[in-house]
């Protein structure tokens, strides 16, 4: 995910609006959605592409041109249904990812079972965080450790395949130190440097973001 893609976010509470402010200043594309309509009037300002509509309805999805959109942030974890609702006509739609915001377990079970691609719990991922995750194009996750530094968790690109930490040398090209390689369900952290990377392998890494992005 990354800058040159669409968003769309619907709900426009305090984690709704994060997520979209933070998503507009990196110069993202983003619709924001709600049904409240003094959250539209209030949000317009900083979100140029407001809109005050109910999104568990199928025809303002299509009106909306959901289905143009890549990625659609589901802000509604207070409506339970809404939110169902929503992330089901997205994914009928043919966005690519739903990510939807959950209140409990059993709402994370809910909402992934009718199709979100990822579910979020606001308590443990601020909008800001979510939406800096999203503009970093290929990064799976971002912990901001101190300004500009990070800990991200990446895909092992295709030309990496076959290749070791040593022949790829990614300290020197990249600024990034790799601290451990997820593969399947499990974390190594006594990496061998020597050992070849697998294409479903990914990187945990520490590393400035603005060199990161020379990876997009």
């Amino acid at each position: 995910m990354s800058i040159n893609q669409s968003y769309a976010v619907f709900g426009l509470g305090r984690y709704g609006l994060a997520v979209a402010k933070e998503l507009v200043a990196g110069g993202a594309d983003v619709l924001a959605v709600d049904i409240n309509e003094d959250k539209v009037n209030s949000a317009i300002s900083e979100i140029p592409v407001c809109k005050c509509a109910d999104v568990t309805d199928a025809d303002v999805i299509e009106r909306l041109g959901i289905a143009n959109i890549d990625t659609v942030i589901i802000a509604m974890a207070e409506n339970l249904e809404a939110s169902v609702m929503a992330t089901m006509l997205c994914k009928q739609a043919g966005v690519t990812t739903v990510i939807a915001k959950c209140a409990n377990e059993m709402h994370q079970r809910i909402l992934s079972r009718v199709g979100a691609d990822k579910v979020v719990f606001p308590e443990s991922e601020s909008g800001i965080r979510l939406a800096k995750n999203l503009l970093s194009s290929g990064f799976v996750d971002l912990i901001e450790l101190s300004q500009g530094v990070s800990m991200v968790e990446l895909d092992v690109k295709e030309d990496w395949v076959g290749k070791n930490l040593l022949e790829l040398n990614l300290r020197k090209k990249y600024s990034m130190n790799v601290v451990a390689v997820r593969h399947a369900d499990s974390i190594k952290t006594d990496i061998n440097p020597e050992e070849p990377l697998q294409s479903n392998s990914k990187l945990i890494v520490i590393a400035n973001v603005e060199k990161l992005n020379k990876l997009k």
